[in-house]
């Protein structure tokens, strides 16, 4: 039991030392996936939908895409804090773009949890949804030239 203990303790330190500030949003961006997906499967009955293995994996490559968008946020982050530091400015630079790209993501996928469980008639509090739609909104008024 303490070998699984210390291989469990390894893996997390690994996991937050790799990715830093964007642990905590990383892991909030796959419980939401998980859950938005448990949720989604669930509500296809009350929706009057089937579920098909071509609609599941239409989901699971949309999922996978947002991780990309989430590298592609990295990978920004990593040019500036390059950049910045081949002009002999000392500014640390985390990993903002990726955070912000995190952040916007799990709220969609709390938006779809929450229209889900709609489906699913579990009572939703009518403050709830508001929130997460404003915390989104939040984020796309960074840039607000980049809004549908």
């Amino acid at each position: 039991m303490e070998k699984i203990k210390t291989i469990i303790t390894i893996i997390i330190g690994a996991f937050f030392g790799f990715f830093g500030m964007l642990a905590i949003p990383i892991l909030l961006l796959v419980s939401s996936n998980i859950i938005d997906w448990i949720t989604g499967v669930m509500a296809t009955k009350n929706r009057k939908e089937q579920l098909s293995s071509y609609k599941s994996l239409e989901g699971i490559a949309k999922k996978i895409a947002m991780y990309l968008l989430v590298i592609v946020g990295s990978m920004l982050d990593i040019l500036i804090d390059y950049t910045i530091g081949h002009l002999g400015l000392s500014v640390e630079y985390p990993m903002v773009i990726a955070c912000v790209i995190c952040v916007w993501l799990v709220c969609n996928e709390i938006i779809s949890i929450i229209e889900n469980l709609i489906d699913l008639k579990v009572p939703i509090p009518k403050f709830l949804l508001p929130i997460v739609k404003r915390i989104k909104n939040s984020v796309e008024d960074i840039y607000p030239n980049n809004k549908k």
